[in-house]
């Protein structure tokens, strides 16, 4: 007698009905964007990839963001998928996951020049006077805007790979500290520190604040 074909396997209709109702428990926990978390997110580059397999070849896309609240917080993400949405929906959550805080002066630019480096990239980073604008190349601009910075001077010295530019940005950036942070932990005052005037004037005591 023949064996009827069983339908509660992986291949039957019960498979297809667990899988369905797995794609849908996955699509109500994915996180939604809501207009209150105030972030502005960038696509830096997206890449198409392929993976070698017996049947032939693979097609997925990478890609890379960053996302800032453009008031001192950034990060940056990455993520692959077989297609371009769910890609970039991987590399923000990853962005939002790690971001940090970035010290700025007068909330524009930078309190002082530093160099950052990651593999074979390396950028420089200046402070730059009030109207300067951001004068840096594509990856790291994304960065600046979506971090709020004004005003600063980039330039990359090293590899123009993007994921390698962006990383040796948020390399530098991790590095930057204010000098109000430098004076709590020497356990100074910030006068001290960036050599004010000793007399009081209304000059002194705004620099001094305005760090």
């Amino acid at each position: 007698m023949a064996r009827e074909p069983r339908t509660g396997g992986e291949g039957g209709e019960g498979g297809e009905r667990r899988r369905g109702r797995g794609r849908d428990r996955d699509r109500d926990n994915r996180p939604e964007r809501t207009e209150g978390d105030e972030l502005k997110d960038k696509l830096v580059t997206i890449n198409r990839v392929a993976k070698v397999v017996k049947g032939g070849r693979r097609f997925s896309f990478a890609a890379l963001v960053v996302v800032g609240d453009q008031k001192g917080r950034v990060g940056w993400g990455a993520g692959k998928a077989r297609e371009v949405p769910e890609a970039i929906r991987k590399a923000t959550e990853q962005a939002k996951r790690g971001m940090i805080r970035v010290p700025m002066k007068e909330g524009r630019t930078l309190h002082h020049d530093i160099i950052g480096e990651f593999g074979a990239g390396r950028v420089i980073l200046r402070a730059a006077p009030a109207g300067t604008g951001i004068i840096a190349g594509g990856p790291m601009r994304a960065v600046f805007e979506t971090l709020g910075m004004g005003d600063v001077v980039a330039k990359c010295t090293g590899t123009t790979n993007p994921h390698n530019m962006v990383k040796a940005t948020f390399a530098a950036l991790a590095r930057c500290t204010s000098p109000r942070a430098v004076a709590a932990r020497r356990g100074k005052k910030v006068s001290d520190l960036l050599g004010t005037r000793k007399d009081g004037t209304p000059e002194a005591t705004a620099e001094a604040a305005n760090v």
